[in-house]
């Protein structure tokens, strides 16, 4: 259980979700067993004696945006209410607890929260999340927590601008410091076409990899695949990209076998779009800057309430196209094939972003990257002409 903690606070530095050094984890086997900053550990541990679960990850973010959507929020709010896919699909909501609520009980405080949500955000603490099943899913709810409250708060300050003190400069940093050109420069990928089951899975492996490593996906969310033949090799629901071993499914296009019950919830796009233009390789990922502007609409007075699955308009971020859609077969299923075949990339309302290949996946991995890249430029565009 030691080198399962190590392993999961490791990946919450490498994906640079939290502070240095700030990060404790508790975990049940036979024992309480808890490492980590010695305050945050203590709290994670003290959590997890009042849960039924088998984890619980306390960090201080990397970044102020919790704590500062938690000070916008209003005084009596109980939550956030972030309105991208992940948030809706597994969090439905961020409880937060302030600082007068944790005086003298705080893992009580927050344990409470727990019972009902997979996260919380606990003022001058930072997110402490909970594995109903498994410490993986400690980290992977922190990790969507962070997700959320970073596509959030960027988009929070695009309408409404700076209204705290302190958080002017604590933007700046972010912008000038924390954030890195994304770029596939130093990483290698096979020509394709690709048809050797073996090279297709090395290939798939490494590409999930270089998907998690670059930024371009949170947590274990998002998808990839290649189209052999008659197989799609596709990775498995829930499976994270960056530990695909025995995690890609080989199903046939043609739906006749059962193989395709473990893959991912949207194999139904993938085969869509591989029928609708005849590529050979498909990216699926989170870059945060492309949900967050994929979520800012400038249509006046317009009926539709859901616009995360009712929008029938495609708008245009620069030369991608983006469309609305629910997961499964009923919605980005029917919406991203049309769209994305001339440009080879396409955004989905507050979900992230689809890219194809026409052979490898050199192409849609560098196209993802363009994406986020253009998001990012956009998005400050605007934020300084608010100035």
């Amino acid at each position: 259980m030691r080198s399962l903690i190590r392993k999961y606070a490791g990946k919450l530095h490498r994906d640079r979700s939290v502070a240095d050094g700030r990060v404790g984890i508790a975990a049940l086997d036979d024992v309480m067993i808890s490492e980590g900053a010695p305050d945050l550990s203590r709290l994670a541990a003290d959590v997890l004696s009042r849960l039924s679960c088998p984890g619980v990850v306390a960090a201080s973010p990397s970044l102020p945006f919790a704590e500062f959507l938690l000070r916008r929020a209003n005084a009596g709010a109980e939550a956030i209410v972030p309105l991208d896919t992940e948030t809706r699909t597994f969090l439905h909501d961020i409880p937060i607890v302030r600082r007068e609520e944790l005086a003298g009980d705080p893992a009580g405080a927050i344990a409470a929260l727990l019972s009902g949500r997979k996260g919380v955000i606990a003022e001058g603490v930072g997110i402490v999340a909970s594995g109903p099943v498994t410490l993986e899913q400690a980290y992977i709810h922190y990790s969507s927590v962070f997700h959320a409250c970073h596509v959030k708060y960027i988009l929070d300050v695009l309408r409404e601008g700076f209204l705290l003190p302190g958080e002017e400069e604590a933007f700046r940093a972010f912008r000038e410091t924390f954030l890195r050109p994304l770029t596939a420069e130093g990483l290698s990928f096979r020509a394709g076409p690709l048809d050797a089951p073996e090279e297709v899975l090395s290939e798939i492996r490494a590409v999930g990899r270089h998907t998690v490593e670059r930024g371009l996906v949170d947590s274990f969310f998002g998808n990839i695949s290649y189209r052999a033949g008659d197989t799609i090799y596709i990775s498995q629901t829930a499976a994270s990209l960056d530990e695909l071993s025995g995690c890609i499914d080989p199903v046939p296009t043609d739906n006749r076998s059962t193989a395709g019950i473990t893959a991912s919830s949207e194999l139904p796009a993938h085969r869509r779009i591989y029928e609708a233009t005849g590529a050979r390789a498909i990216l699926h990922g989170h870059p945060k800057f492309a949900v967050a502007m994929s979520m800012s609409c400038d249509v006046k007075d317009c009926p539709v309430e859901d616009c995360w699955k009712d929008c029938t308009r495609v708008r245009m971020l620069g030369d991608t196209p983006v469309v609305a859609g629910e997961i499964g077969a009923g919605g980005l299923a029917v919406r991203v094939p049309p769209v994305i075949g001339g440009p080879g990339k396409a955004i989905v309302y507050g979900h992230g972003v689809f890219t194809t290949g026409r052979d490898g996946f050199e192409e849609a991995f560098r196209s993802m990257a363009d994406v986020e890249n253009r998001c990012r430029e956009e998005y400050f565009r605007r934020l300084d002409a608010r100035a």
